[in-house]
């Protein structure tokens, strides 16, 4: 009896492990493409997507220093879209810092002072450094109709397959974002492997100062300046056959040469989002 069951074991384990083979033979093969098209039928059907031409959203906003600082505030948040144009808003109803905001006509970004003796912020310093973040439709992922992978444009990047990734203890289907206008940032985007929904985009940058290169002991001095945005999206639901996300973290993150480290977060909740309203079209001119 004892030898029968073994055998069984043994059997199994074979088994499992031409399942693993062929899955991992198969998730090799698979195209960026089949992944994008994927993740477009989980926020709905090729004709339920095309319907929708515009949207607004409005919600809530707790912002937080993490690294760097102490301070928190709570305001609003919005965002409004139409066809490839974007206008994502973060309000806050007291203080000096006033939030932030970012616009898109599609060709052409601009950016609001966050502060109230008209500063940038620096989040909104090195977004616009990389303006195809925004003016690609990555900033914000699905919630947008200007979303990157609803309007992808081969002249002005490519996707690879990374392959199944570990991210926060979960495997999820990578791609990887290359621009051809972009300098040096890496987009990576993450999807649940049995829903494909969009669950996360990480934009990382590295920098290395200008002197590092002229010495050992100049270089051992010098820190390389790091940058990081996570976008992540959580919670969906399905409503007039549209699935998108209701709760939105975003975190930007900067390692500076002399060592400190700087890490805010806007953690949002979509409490509405409207389809195919009527927009101002001046809701898309730059500031």
């Amino acid at each position: 009896m004892l030898r029968g069951t073994n055998r069984i074991c043994r059997n199994l384990v074979v088994a499992f492990s031409l399942a693993g083979l062929l899955y991992s033979a198969h998730a090799a093969d698979a195209k960026p493409e089949d992944i994008v098209a994927k993740h477009l039928d989980s926020i709905g059907t090729a004709e339920a997507r095309a319907a929708v031409t515009s949207r607004a959203i409005q919600g809530t906003l707790r912002f937080k220093i993490l690294v760097g600082g102490a301070g928190e505030a709570v305001g609003s948040w919005g965002q409004v879209s139409d066809h490839r144009k974007s206008r994502f808003v973060m309000r806050f109803g007291s203080g000096d810092w006033r939030g932030e905001q970012f616009i898109t006509d599609g060709e052409k970004t601009s950016y609001a002072a966050a502060t109230a003796s008209h500063q940038y912020s620096d989040f909104a310093k090195f977004v616009s450094g990389q303006d195809f973040i925004v003016k690609e439709g990555w900033l914000g992922g699905e919630l947008s109709t200007a979303w990157a992978l609803e309007n992808l444009d081969p002249k002005r990047g490519k996707l690879e397959y990374l392959g199944l990734k570990k991210i926060d203890g979960r495997e999820l289907q990578a791609l990887e974002y290359v621009s051809k206008v972009g300098s040096g940032l890496t987009v990576k985007l993450y999807f649940d492997p049995e829903t494909y929904y969009h669950v996360k985009t990480v934009y990382s940058a590295m920098v290395v100062p200008s002197g590092a290169s002229h010495g050992i002991t100049t270089s051992a001095q010098q820190h390389e300046l790091r940058f990081t945005i996570e976008e992540s999206f959580s919670d969906f639901h399905t409503d007039k056959g549209i699935t998108l996300p209701r709760h939105y973290d975003l975190q930007y993150s900067e390692e500076l040469q002399n060592g400190t480290t700087r890490l805010y977060d806007w953690d949002m909740t979509a409490d509405a989002i409207h389809d195919n309203i009527s927009l101002d079209p001046r809701n898309f001119q730059s500031k």
